[in-house]
């Protein structure tokens, strides 16, 4: 017997995070035949910034999904400060990058 498949915040939208994902994957992958390739360094950091502001938007999205729904149900458990705490250390570690 399967358990149900948990709710997420991002379940609403998660065909456009994968599609998303995949893209940012794609992205990668060309920066990788950059580097083959023997590219400019000036263009091969032009595509990874465009990549890190692909995964800032799919960041960004995840986090507002999380504020939404699971700590909505967090805060309905009794558990706001918590889910509070969390969600503020997650956007911690994001903002740390580099």
């Amino acid at each position: 017997m399967t358990s149900p498949t948990p709710i997420r915040g991002y379940t609403a939208s998660k065909d456009q995070l994968l599609a998303r994902l995949r893209r940012v994957e794609g992205q990668v992958r060309g920066i990788e035949k950059m580097v083959d390739d023997d590219r400019y360094c000036i263009d091969v950091l032009t595509q990874i910034s465009a990549i890190q502001a692909a995964l800032d938007k799919v960041a960004l999205g995840l986090l507002d999904g999380h504020a939404r729904h699971c700590m909505h149900e967090g805060a309905a458990e009794g558990r706001a400060d918590e889910m509070a705490t969390e969600m503020m250390a997650a956007v911690g570690r994001l903002m740390k990058r580099g």
